[in-house]
């Protein structure tokens, strides 16, 4: 997967104030996909705004949206890009499932690696 589509969905979450963005590697582990970027919100008009504003800026630089969901109800936004899937969160949510802890194997990848500095 390009660097480029990681590093684009990551700046268009950082746009619309996305709070706790963590990115797993997830590569070791299978093939189903090489990417978790696990994203919060603050309200489920947030987590929609993360969403559209991950959905807009990707589309402009023509990288494929497989699949999409929970986006009506705003809890838990899930949006595939095949080697890249965005999970976008209410924060109580997120505690609730804990895809960090579930995943806890896998390698965190640090913003300033993508060359991007997190000023929320």
């Amino acid at each position: 997967m390009e660097n480029n589509l990681l590093k684009t969905t990551v700046l268009a979450a950082l746009e619309k104030k996305a709070k706790n963005i963590n990115i797993l590697d997830l590569r070791k582990f299978g093939t189903f996909t090489d990417y978790f970027v696990i994203i919060s919100g603050t309200s489920n008009k947030h987590v929609q705004a993360i969403a559209d504003s991950i959905k807009e800026e990707n589309k402009k630089r023509k990288f494929s949206l497989f699949g999409e969901e929970g986006y009506r109800e705003a809890k838990w936004i899930l949006l595939d890009y095949g080697d890249l899937i965005v999970h976008i969160f209410d924060e109580e949510v997120r505690d609730f499932y804990d895809i960090e802890g579930l995943w806890f194997e896998a390698d965190k990848i640090e913003l300033e690696s993508l060359g991007i500095e997190d000023k929320t």
